[in-house]
């Protein structure tokens, strides 16, 4: 009797079938209930922007709405010359060029398919935190490569390890690097001749710590050698409709980065393009909304500690890490019976099994009505 067949490798499977779940559907039996309340459902689940995009904004996207033609990939002049000056100015990075920066269409499409469009696969590693946004582990699936967590990336096997991916501050922790451990790190990944992007999407919300760029000169030597930054207007500008990011850092890792999205199409639109160059150029819109956002976490973490929570972390970021050290389902069910919707915890590992994450991300009037439930 001749042997079963060996299953089809990963990389010939169809790409549904090396997917988990997605999480947020495991929600809605709990929103569904978090609805019933009669003061309606405060949903703290999600890091969507509600507050409105800045009108300067917007002006621009307007007037850039006369744009028949394809836009390119590599983004206007007026668009590069916005993103070098950010990185100069905000992250301290020095001697960025235009051949150093990349648009991209919001920074969840650039994690799912950059270990695609690196030629990642079956017997390439990438490396992730512990707990970590669910995404960077999809786009280890989606390229057929292996995934596996760390602590210290420092103490991972580097032989076969393709990417490294950093989140500080990170999602859903809240968690900052500091300087010196970002210094440590990028010195590893060079000697070992590893790939590292760090996701810095939450650099302009720390709280109680001033988040660190891997392009600062003070982390990796004033060289971009091996690191790239994403970067994200979704959060600090309120675009998260725009599908607005872009990466800065090693030319030698983005020029055929940008090769590959010529290809596969991956433009920003004109109008948002306009929109990006308006929003990097002034800082006045991202004090506000982080004003906004302080008040926030302010009123909900103090309404969370006398609740019985306590909270980790949570020193940057638009979430706060809470556990009532229970199965985070549990607590999740408790939160929706009173109408507040968060996230459990286990969607970002299994480490997170006891936490849930409580976003910021709600108007005034619906976090005022969560601390009012809570205080019940």
């Amino acid at each position: 009797m001749s042997a079963a067949p060996d299953p089809a490798p990963a990389a010939r499977r169809p790409l549904a079938d090396r997917l988990p779940t997605f999480p947020w559907d495991k929600l809605e039996p709990y929103k569904k209930t978090a609805a019933a309340h009669p003061d309606g459902i405060v949903d703290l689940s999600v890091g969507t922007p509600v507050d409105p995009v800045p009108e300067l904004i917007q002006k621009a996207l307007v007037a850039a709405a006369d744009s028949p033609g394809y836009p390119t990939v590599w983004g206007t002049p007026e668009l590069r010359d916005a993103i070098t000056g950010w990185v100069e100015r905000r992250l301290g990075a020095r001697g960025v060029t235009h051949r150093h920066v990349l648009p991209i269409v919001g920074s969840k499409e650039l994690v799912a398919w950059l270990p695609t469009q690196l030629g990642l696969g079956p017997g390439d590693r990438v490396a992730l935190p512990r707990l970590a946004y669910p995404t960077y582990e999809v786009g280890a699936r989606l390229a057929g490569a292996d995934h596996e967590v760390y602590d210290d990336p420092t103490r991972l096997d580097p032989a076969g390890l393709r990417l490294l991916w950093l989140n500080s501050p990170s999602n859903p922790t809240g968690k900052v690097l500091s300087k010196e451990e970002l210094t440590r790190i990028v010195a590893w990944a060079r000697e070992h001749g590893v790939l590292l992007f760090s996701d810095e999407c939450y650099l302009e919300l720390g709280w109680e710590a001033d988040p660190v760029s891997v392009l600062h000169p003070d982390v990796n030597g004033g060289s971009y050698e091996g690191i790239v930054a994403v970067h994200s207007l979704s959060k600090r500008s309120n675009l998260a409709g725009y599908r607005a990011a872009f990466l800065a850092g090693d030319p030698d890792v983005l020029r055929p980065l940008l090769e590959i999205r010529k290809h596969g199409g991956m433009m920003t639109s004109a109008p948002t393009q306009a929109a990006v160059v308006a929003a990097l150029g002034d800082d006045t819109h991202v004090r506000e909304q982080r004003e906004r956002y302080a008040a926030r976490r302010t009123v909900l973490r103090e309404a969370l500690l006398a609740h019985g929570f306590r909270i980790e972390h949570s020193e940057a970021s638009l979430y706060l890490w809470a556990t009532r050290d229970e199965p985070c389902w549990d607590t999740v069910a408790h939160l929706a019976g009173r109408g507040i919707l968060v996230a459990p915890g286990d969607f970002y590992g299994p480490d997170g099994d006891r936490f849930v994450r409580v976003a910021l991300t709600a108007t005034d009037e619906r976090v005022r009505a969560a601390v009012r439930r809570l205080a019940e």
